[in-house]
């Protein structure tokens, strides 16, 4: 059995079970009712206390459908290593401090026919935007299999060929992990970010520039699909680190969004 151990758990999340376990929960208390089934969100990766309260408003409407959901694909940017196309794992298991999430090995097996995405360990052993979202799933979804795949250089129509392949029915939820703009002041974050929200909301991928978001690759990718299949998407919540848990001279932005039929 192999598993990708935690690496970041103490730094971006609590690492004790029990506080971590409280924090998502007063995320997900905290947030608005949804009346939409998400099919997709977009969500953001930071420090729990500057982006939880923000992603807890998109992982709260998933609460109803717990029982549903039981296959998870999640997209996330590297970080750490320079990477052509998209890496799965090899793992088996995804650890967290609230216990370990299954790989389903049968969607990482199909995907990885496609040519731009290849098995590659050492993108997810130190990847964050990934790891940040599992406590999340754990805490709102019973039994499902992860799906995890780090984007690097890829363009729209690759990441929609991964959405497309693994698209499935109301059993499957699609997670992108993005943050917005990055270390601008307080009211030039506001205005790129209120752009990228504009943009996702219209589902315009090419309006969406190398500076609005570290997650623009999968983000875009999921906008190509859900334009294709008549999908909606519609703003949540909309943020910056200035109005969480920093100050308002360098900030970064954080925004959640929900996909539905």
């Amino acid at each position: 059995m192999q598993d990708r151990q935690t690496a970041v758990a103490g730094m971006f999340y609590p690492e004790d079970p029990t506080e971590l376990t409280t924090a998502v929960k007063q995320y997900l208390q905290s947030a608005a009712e949804v009346a939409e089934t998400p099919k997709a969100i977009i969500v953001p990766h930071a420090g729990y206390i500057y982006s939880g309260p923000v992603a807890g408003s998109a992982y709260a409407s998933l609460l109803p459908l717990k029982k549903q959901i039981t296959r998870v694909v999640l997209l996330g940017p590297s970080h750490r290593i320079p990477l052509l196309g998209m890496a799965t794992s090899s793992a088996d298991r995804f650890l967290t401090p609230l216990g370990a999430i299954e790989i389903d090995k049968d969607a990482v097996n199909a995907i990885q026919t496609l040519p731009h995405v290849h098995t590659m360990n050492e993108a997810h052993t130190l990847e964050h935007s990934l790891e940040v979202q599992l406590p999340f799933l754990q805490l709102t979804l019973d039994d499902f299999k992860l799906v995890p795949v780090v984007v690097g250089d890829a363009s729209a129509s690759e990441v929609a060929a991964v959405l497309d392949a693994l698209w499935g029915g109301p059993e499957t939820l699609i997670v992108i992990s993005s943050d917005l703009s990055h270390y601008h002041d307080y009211q030039t974050a506001q205005t790129m970010d209120s752009r990228t929200s504009a943009a996702i909301e219209a589902l315009n991928p090419e309006d969406i520039q190398y500076e609005d978001a570290c997650g623009r690759n999968p983000v875009k990718g999921l906008l190509a699909v859900a334009r294709q299949r008549g999908i909606q998407a519609r703003t949540l919540d909309l943020r910056n680190s200035g109005d969480t848990a920093g100050s308002r001279d360098q900030v970064v932005g954080y925004g959640a969004y929900l996909f539905y039929q």
